[in-house]
């Protein structure tokens, strides 16, 4: 039988670090799965791909692979000496006989599974990756999402297939945008008596209209007329529980952060609130009154500010 080249159907160096090769495969198995994929080959390249990842991905199994390193694509497969003997007693754990993983997987670890007692192997489900976009209310009070994600699973043919599950989990108060939520359980169904995968959420924040985030922060651009920001005021903003009003100091530049403790999104574990910071924008009046116009006037000719005073060194 032929040799397969893991690292190249994952498009990896064959020195790649555990999370590089964990990434790889993630990237392509979005790009290839045969529910959503355009590719013409897509499941094919599927089974490929878990094939890969599934060698790969175990410390042992990965020495036992790389042990055939002299190998080529196209080349007669037969293990190298000594190979038997390192690599004979190890229990590897997989699909039920090894069916839906071509030959040249069963061949290095098709003898060496950990069977069941019945004739089968115990193999773990799939762990699975899904994205879930929430609103910032959403996060602030937490959430119950419903949502289908395609799992891949043995079917009753012992054939790997991407297999459509739907799924509602509850997403708690306190996550942050980027964070990755672990739901036990919920991922591909184990074969062979295995137990099932895990779900892995990706969270992602819906753009809001007028706040951005950092972890439990909150951001928010306040806009101030000159006036405003040389004299002083006090203005109300919105935060996302009610409005609030802030104190802008007398002179205050555009950018400046002003900060109101616990007006962010909630910690997890009841710990407090993150902050909400006022960032002050100063805002110019798109069309002057003839007597606006003037004051402006009469303000730059009584006025000593010079703005750009640091490009003369004065």
């Amino acid at each position: 039988m032929e040799y397969k080249d893991y690292y190249k159907v994952l498009g990896v160096a064959r020195d790649a670090k555990p999370e590089e090769i964990k990434k790889a495969y993630r990237l392509l198995a979005r790009k290839f799965q045969p529910d959503v994929s355009k590719e013409a080959n897509a499941e094919e390249r599927f089974k490929e791909i878990q094939e890969a990842y599934e060698a790969l991905k175990d410390p042992e199994k990965r020495a036992a692979y790389d042990q055939l390193g002299a190998w080529r694509q196209g080349q007669q497969f037969r293990p190298p000496p000594g190979w038997e003997e390192r690599f004979g007693g190890s229990h590897f754990e997989f699909g039920p006989g090894a069916r839906g993983f071509s030959d040249f997987f069963a061949e290095l670890f098709g003898g060496r599974t950990g069977s069941t007692g019945r004739g089968e192997f115990a193999m773990r489900g799939r762990d699975v990756e899904a994205a879930v976009e929430i609103t910032l209310e959403q996060a602030m009070h937490g959430t119950e999402v419903s949502f289908q994600v395609a799992v891949p699973e043995f079917d009753s043919q012992g054939m790997m297939r991407a297999i459509p599950r739907a799924v509602k989990v509850r997403v708690p108060v306190g996550v942050t945008d980027g964070e990755k939520l672990r739901v036990p359980g919920k991922g591909g169904r184990g074969a062979g008596g295995g137990a099932d995968g895990d779900l892995y959420l990706d969270i992602v924040f819906r753009p809001h209209r007028l706040f951005r985030t950092h972890g439990h922060d909150l951001y928010l651009e306040v806009p101030v007329s000159p006036w405003e920001a040389a004299l002083g005021a006090e203005v109300e903003i919105p935060t996302l529980q009610n409005r609030a009003r802030i104190k802008v100091p007398a002179g205050s530049r555009g950018g400046q952060r002003l900060r109101l403790s616990g007006k962010g999104l909630p910690r997890p574990a009841n710990r407090g609130h993150g902050d909400l910071f006022a960032v002050i924008q100063i805002a110019m009046p798109q069309r002057l009154s003839q007597r606006e116009r003037e004051l402006f006037e009469e303000l730059g000719r009584v006025s000593k500010f010079d703005p750009r005073r640091d490009f003369t060194g004065g």
